[in-house]
């Protein structure tokens, strides 16, 4: 038996031809979906700077003060733990969403994928549909095509000088940052960030798009770690659609020996990767559904049924049973629920008052006057709420023990106080050379914010 091989069937191609990619604007049931997410998290994004709570911005990461403000709160470096259960929260959540749905972070919800599609959507209100824009671009420098590329890369770069704005505003108060750019009072720093972050969004967006997702974000590369035979993804029915060919509508499939994919290669053209979903998984592959739709409206208009490219997973496209309990969906679960969990735990004890101790440098102690052994310390007091605070100390430990302290300790929101503070005892009362001293300071206006630290009281 003979094979007749050609020199080009040897060729490896790539996952799509070279040059850019030209998306079809497509409707259908996941891009309203979509669409209605992207909107939300576009405005959510856009407006959560301007919540106003008790006089203040809601939400401020302010890094020149070093301290995050959230709805009321204070969160400052020394609340590393809390960010960190966070971060690795989100990661868990990231991992099981990905190992029981897919990509679909990436096809919804991602930065990148929202506002690419909000430039190629700008593109086609401008330079017009996917035939037109690659006319257009074929076609020879004019005064029409100069004016057409002029105004679409005037609003991406509008947008994109709009959306770092916007990104500032979580670092900078939002009253602040527009007023002083409306009165061109930004300082260099400010406007440097705001260009560069700009530049980023009109690169990424504009010009890199798929290539972001594709060659830089690291999350492709790793879901085939978190992938299994369950799940969810987008997938072509090969069994039923191939063989694939043209035919009219009317036309018996069965009879022409083909399937019910009719290789109008719509869902190529609509993909903001540029793949062919027909040629299996591939990585690229975002999870947008947007060949889904593609299909959808052809199968609807050759009368096929619809899922021709549909939601589905390996197991069940090759119809064997899906697994509901996978020990790698239920421990990213687990641990995802148990990191939030923590977090809470963690907030809703938290105390918003930071004190360290510190003991005098010259001497652990001294004799005074009248033969009494004093001890010296100097309490850092930190007030992490959003209002100023009446602080009273008292200590216990010490026999006898009398505390000199200043009775009006007034501390400001935000604000790092050093308290002198002696402690004066009979040393003939005291029997142990050293002596654990315990230190409240307790809130006047609230007296649920308390913190007790532990120091030494040392006699001769």
């Amino acid at each position: 038996m003979k094979f007749d091989i050609k020199e080009e069937d040897m060729i490896i191609k790539p996952y799509k031809t070279d040059g850019p990619i030209y998306v079809r604007e497509q409707k259908g049931y996941f891009q309203k979906i979509r669409r209605i997410m992207g909107w939300i998290l576009m405005l959510s994004f856009i407006l959560i700077p301007f919540i106003q709570y008790n006089g203040q911005q809601a939400v401020l990461l302010d890094v020149a003060q070093q301290q995050f403000r959230i709805f009321g709160v204070t969160y400052w470096p020394q609340d590393f733990m809390i960010l960190a259960c966070l971060f690795m929260g989100a990661a868990f959540a990231l991992f099981f969403i990905t190992v029981w749905l897919g990509r679909v972070w990436c096809g919804y919800m991602c930065p990148q994928t929202i506002w690419t599609l909000a430039f190629i959507w700008v593109e086609h209100k401008i330079e017009g549909t996917r035939n037109q824009r690659i006319k257009l671009d074929k076609s020879p420098w004019s005064a029409s095509k100069v004016s057409k590329k002029f105004a679409k890369h005037s609003v991406w770069l509008i947008l994109s000088l709009f959306t770092a704005t916007t990104f500032m505003s979580y670092f900078i108060p939002a009253s602040e940052l527009y007023s002083e750019m409306f009165t061109f009072e930004w300082s260099g720093i400010t406007s440097g960030w705001v260009f560069l972050f700009a530049i980023c969004t009109y690169g990424n967006a504009g010009w890199l798009r798929e290539k972001m997702c594709i060659y830089m974000c690291p999350y492709s590369r790793f879901q085939a770690v978190m992938f299994d035979k369950d799940t969810l993804i987008v997938a072509y029915d090969t069994a039923r659609g191939e063989n694939r060919g043209r035919r009219k509508r009317k036309e018996d499939p069965k009879k022409l020996g083909l399937g019910d994919c009719v290789d109008c290669n719509l869902c190529v053209e609509v993909c903001p990767a540029g793949i062919d979903i027909r040629n299996g998984m591939q990585y690229e592959c975002i999870n947008c559904g947007l060949c889904i739709d593609a299909c959808d409206d052809t199968m609807d208009k050759f009368g096929y049924a619809k899922g021709l490219i549909k939601y589905t997973s390996e197991h069940a496209l090759s119809g064997k049973s899906v697994s509901k309990f996978r020990l790698k969906l239920v421990g990213y679960g687990v641990f995802t629920v148990l990191l939030f969990v923590l977090m809470g735990l963690w907030a809703f004890n938290r105390v918003p008052l930071e004190t360290s101790i510190l003991r005098d440098r010259n001497a652990l102690y001294r004799v005074n006057y009248e033969g009494l052994v004093e001890n010296t310390y100097t309490l850092r007091i930190i007030n992490k709420t959003q209002k100023p605070l009446h602080f009273n100390i008292t200590s216990d430990g010490v026999l006898g023990g009398i505390l000199d302290v200043s009775k009006d300790i007034k501390i400001g929101p935000g604000v790092m106080h050093r308290v002198p503070v002696t402690i004066t005892a009979d040393g003939y009362d005291i029997k142990k050379k050293i002596t654990d001293v315990n230190f409240t300071i307790q809130s006047v206006e609230n007296p649920d914010i308390k913190l007790v630290k532990t120091s030494r009281f040392y006699k001769n």
